[in-house]
């Protein structure tokens, strides 16, 4: 499925801070085309054409863990360099100003908004597979076609803002995915939504490959 030839493979940095099932993310970008290193090595995520935040679990011991890494000063850096960032599950939440899941502590402030609880009128956590329903055009959810189902694990998700590009029908609209600028981020588990996920992976691996050839 990927649309980068072998010799052109991006390097791709997955920030191991320790904590949640990094390596799915990791063999994941890997399938579709990409170099990628699971690391906490900052030569190397300086020099990664992308960089990809995963999580599960809770937001506060992510965070916490991130923090212990160094690793948020980095991702921000990154973010901030404009290189292309991809933030998974509770590393999308991390994104976001806070979490009610943990209102003493910070976020990575990318977007201004706080991770707020699922309603109460539905099961938490969602655990199935649901369908996108598409807000805005974007290149992360190209050539998804008419049904793109994908797969949720999440109690939290931050409300529908200007920065959604995604929903999900979960007791009302629930954000899937954002977006702004170099920076990619997806409530759901790509790396386990099949067909449709694989998609999605391999267009940011194609955005990584085409924002290095612009820098180089």
């Amino acid at each position: 499925m990927s649309t980068v030839k072998a010799e052109e493979r991006p390097l791709l940095a997955v920030l191991d801070y320790g904590i949640g099932n990094l390596h799915s993310a990791h063999k994941g970008f890997s399938h579709v085309g990409a170099d990628t290193r699971l690391t906490a090595d900052r030569g190397l995520i300086n020099d990664a054409c992308g960089v990809v935040l995963p999580g599960v679990g809770a937001f506060g011991p992510c965070m916490r863990a991130l923090r212990a890494a160094g690793l948020d000063e980095v991702a921000l850096d990154r973010i901030g360099a404009g290189v292309p960032f991809f933030g998974i599950c509770i590393g999308m939440q991390m994104l976001f100003a806070g979490s009610a899941e943990a209102p003493e502590v910070e976020g990575l402030g990318v977007f201004a908004q706080t991770v707020q609880p699922l309603p109460d009128t539905v099961k938490r956590p969602q655990i199935q597979w649901n369908k996108l329903n598409v807000h805005k055009k974007h290149p992360m959810l190209n050539d998804l076609g008419d049904e793109a189902w994908v797969y949720f694990v999440h109690s939290y998700a931050p409300e529908v803002g200007e920065e959604v590009i995604a929903t999900c029908d979960y007791g009302g609209p629930v954000t899937a995915a954002v977006a702004r600028d170099n920076v990619w981020a997806a409530q759901f588990h790509p790396e386990k939504s099949g067909a449709t996920g694989l998609r999605i992976l391999s267009n940011f691996v194609a955005y990584a490959s085409d924002a290095a050839k612009v820098a180089a």
